[in-house]
């Protein structure tokens, strides 16, 4: 089950849900471990709330770059977890996170108006080549398999990384021989899922019992799970796993294991493109790249200019 919760704003107006309570992306729960939007903004009630987009103008020569008639676009966000990615302020109905200050700059930039649609992470990209979205926003990684059927605008540099519990005397993992035998909580349709999958076979080619996967359609619930034993470690975004380790008493970082350019997803062949990349790229000379990095305290995930679809990195 999934409800899509619409508002419209133009690059002027705060991105808000239409309801405090939204039911959560493929659970039918209210929200992040069956909690509604006031629960979820509860555990996030310390998210920076300092405004880093308003002060954006359009840019004409960005704007000029988009498909003549352009003036609003629909854009797909995955809310849930904890910042930089996309939750709720306090009030519950404020969307906030680097994802949404980045949409919100850019839509400034490009002089545009957004209908911002609430799905689940896994369902976004398989719907951008049905029309139903112009593009997603949730910190989608550039990967070689995803560039065959999805075009990519870059404006960070995250990638995979590895938490546990402080308790755990799991180290450094450079090798998912590491993982063997061991629970990993992951989120569903993601590349870390993806990357586990793929590499199951290393443990039972070496003998050894093959580690589990176990995926998490809401972000929220790879916490429990790992806090309370369920799980024996987190394979998640770097920059969410730094920020869930500083503000969760009882967890480690243990190391990042493969970088990957993040960027806007749009359909394969889309027009839009050329116009994100500027716009991107006007922040960046602007000074609102940087201010957007700081508040989410990312500035490890500095890019120095915007790419349309590169080629994965290789680390």
């Amino acid at each position: 089950m999934r409800t899509s919760i619409y508002r419209y704003f133009t690059p002027f107006v705060t991105i808000t849900s239409a309801a405090l309570l939204l039911t959560a992306c493929g659970s039918g729960s209210g929200g992040q471990d069956g909690t509604d939007a006031s629960g979820v903004a509860a555990k996030n009630a310390e998210a920076p709330t300092a405004d880093v987009v308003s002060g954006v103008r359009k840019d004409e020569a960005a704007a000029k770059l988009l498909p003549a008639g352009t003036t609003r676009l629909t854009v797909a966000i995955s809310v849930g977890g904890t910042p930089p990615g996309t939750t709720y302020l306090a009030d519950g109905k404020t969307l906030t996170g680097q994802d949404v200050d980045f949409t919100k700059a850019v839509a400034r930039a490009l002089g545009i108006e957004l209908k911002v649609e609430q799905a689940s992470f896994d369902a976004i990209l398989p719907a951008l080549d049905s029309g139903k979205y112009d593009f997603g926003a949730s910190n989608f990684g550039v990967t070689d398999e995803r560039r065959k059927t999805i075009d990519f605008v870059t404006y960070v540099n995250d990638g995979q990384g590895f938490a546990t519990r402080k308790d755990s005397k799991l180290s450094k993992i450079t090798d998912l021989r590491q993982l063997c035998g061991l629970n990993i909580a992951t989120n569903a349709g993601t590349t870390f899922e993806a990357t586990l999958e793929q590499n199951k076979h290393l443990c039972t080619d070496a003998g050894k019992k093959a580690y589990e996967v176990q995926t998490y359609a809401e972000p929220g619930a790879i916490w429990p799970s790992l806090q309370q034993g369920r799980s024996d470690i987190v394979m998640s975004t770097i920059n969410g796993l730094r920020y869930a380790v500083a503000h969760q008493d009882g967890l480690k970082f243990l190391n990042e294991y493969h970088r990957l350019d993040v960027g806007f997803a749009f359909k394969k062949g889309t027009k839009l493109a050329p116009a994100f990349q500027a716009a991107v790229n006007k922040l960046l000379s602007d000074g609102t790249y940087d201010k957007i990095l700081k508040k989410w305290g990312t500035t490890g995930s500095a890019i120095k200019e915007s790419r349309i679809s590169p080629p994965e990195l290789k680390n």
